[in-house]
């Protein structure tokens, strides 16, 4: 008698257990990294040892800063500043952004600041701004291309009238030591806390714009092989804030100015798939395969005019307080706080609000951490008004004391002269006498540089009272 099979139970898909998630194997960790740490040391090491220099002789190489290529394009002076910002945006027309990389100490600051974050648990989180990101060409242009234009148009000379490669006055274009540590605070810390890594590159360096431009055309770059197999390992460690394994897809290649060779990328790469060599520019580059991905969510336009305004008037307000606050510092501070009056937008008008990983609302509802939030930018709004007012004061006394150049100085030319000065001269002294006395009674801190315009307006008066 044939044995007569059963029928096989019927599963339902639904009661099936579902298969675990296999873990994403983490990046390992970078090789390149550790040459680029030795190299930035290296970096701080040879600034250490031209300051020694020029403290031991008394004289050394004018300062090897960017900064310092100014003096060409405001008195046609050439210094090493010059030709060494010169010679970095050749060879970034050729090998790409690497000096930011490799040689900047701004850069070194933020990595280190980014680090210890990392170590402690905070992941600063890259801010997008279409707005804010135009910061560091508009710096360049006034800092560069404006002296020039200006020369021009007064028909002044641009025949270059000195060559200063030595200096007895190598810290002169320097800050002090306070002002000096609290640009390290805003443009390493608070700039890479509040607008990621590298958010003083993205959003405030001038020096960036150029090299940035030149980027785009040096054929040597970040490429990749067909091995590739976008596992993303390459963008999460890019602390320049790249989506590498989406750019070398699209294009073949990194195109961002914003990569600053760092190599990071190319270390990890467990298919060995990247590579740092020549080929095709960015300029004529063509797009391999259409994008995938949604492009990163940024302020809305609303938003974005939000943060020109609080940027504009912060930098204003803050650049030269009291006489110390140096311009890249002020675009640091300008920048933070745009950011930080959009988040204070956004509790009010958003059910959800947090910041590198901590909540200040949820649900509507405003978290302790928000009411404290919302205290500290009270404080902080009082402050900057505060010191709008100052600076509108010392604003008008220093516009007084401008006005009174041509007779101040006839006194230097004839100190011996009894002539009294003229009408005009004496009304724009006693305006300006009101002013920065005022600036001195309501002034936080003393206005550097204020004591020395008062005492020649109460000269031009005839005045010895200063009180």
């Amino acid at each position: 008698m044939p044995k007569i099979k059963s029928k096989p139970k019927r599963v339902i898909p639904s009661t099936l257990a579902p298969a675990a998630p296999q873990p994403r194997p983490k990046p390992r960790p970078s090789k390149a990294s550790k040459w680029r740490a030795l190299a930035l040391i290296g970096v701080h090491v040879l600034m250490a040892l031209h300051i020694a220099h020029w403290l031991s002789t008394g004289s050394t190489v004018t300062p090897v800063e960017p900064s310092e290529a100014m003096a060409f394009s405001q008195n046609s002076v050439i210094n090493a500043g010059l030709i060494f910002f010169a010679a970095m945006i050749l060879l970034t027309a050729v090998f790409g952004r690497f000096f930011c990389g490799w040689g900047c100490h701004l850069v070194a600051l933020q990595d280190l600041c980014r680090h210890w974050m990392l170590k402690i648990g905070i992941r600063p989180r890259p801010f997008k701004s279409r707005a804010l990101a135009w910061v560091p060409t508009l710096a360049f242009v006034y800092m560069f291309i404006w002296p020039l234009l200006y020369r021009l148009w007064i028909g002044d000379s641009l025949a270059i009238r000195a060559v200063e490669l030595t200096t007895p006055h190598f810290w002169a274009t320097f800050p002090g030591l306070v002002v000096g540590v609290l640009t390290l605070l805003v443009c390493g810390f608070a700039c890479v806390y509040f607008l990621g890594a590298k958010g003083f590159c993205t959003y405030a360096c001038p020096y960036g714009a150029a090299f940035a431009a030149a980027d785009r055309v040096a054929p040597i770059r970040i490429r990749v092989t067909d091995a590739c197999e976008q596992c993303g390992h390459c963008t999460a460690v890019c602390s320049s804030n790249i989506r590498v394994h989406e750019e070398v897809r699209d294009w073949g290649m990194v195109v961002s100015p914003g990569c600053m060779k760092c190599q990071d990328c190319v270390s990890v790469c467990p298919k060995g798939a990247l590579y740092y060599g020549a080929g095709p520019i960015p300029l004529m580059a063509k797009r391999r395969t259409d994008p995938s991905t949604k492009p990163p969510k940024r302020p809305a336009r609303g938003d974005e005019l939000l943060l020109v305004l609080a940027f504009a008037s912060s930098f204003l307000i803050v650049r030269g307080l009291y006489g110390l606050v140096p311009f890249l510092m002020s675009l640091g501070v300008a920048a933070v706080i745009a950011f930080l009056a959009l988040t204070t937008l956004r509790l009010f008008r958003q059910s959800t609000v947090g910041q590198s990983g901590l909540r200040l609302k949820s649900a509507g509802k405003l978290l302790p951490l928000g009411r404290h939030y919302l205290a500290l930018m009270t404080v902080l709004a009082v402050f900057m008004a505060h010191s709008a007012a100052v600076r509108t004061l010392d604003f008008m006394g220093n516009s007084a004391y401008e006005r009174t150049a041509i007779v101040r100085q006839a006194r230097l030319a004839d100190p011996r002269a009894d002539e009294a000065p003229p009408e005009w001269a004496i009304t724009q002294a006693s305006s300006g006498i009101g002013y920065l006395q005022a600036v001195e009674r309501w002034g936080l801190f003393d206005t550097f540089g204020n004591s020395a315009r008062l005492a020649w307006m109460h000269a031009l008066v005839g005045s010895d009272d200063r009180d």
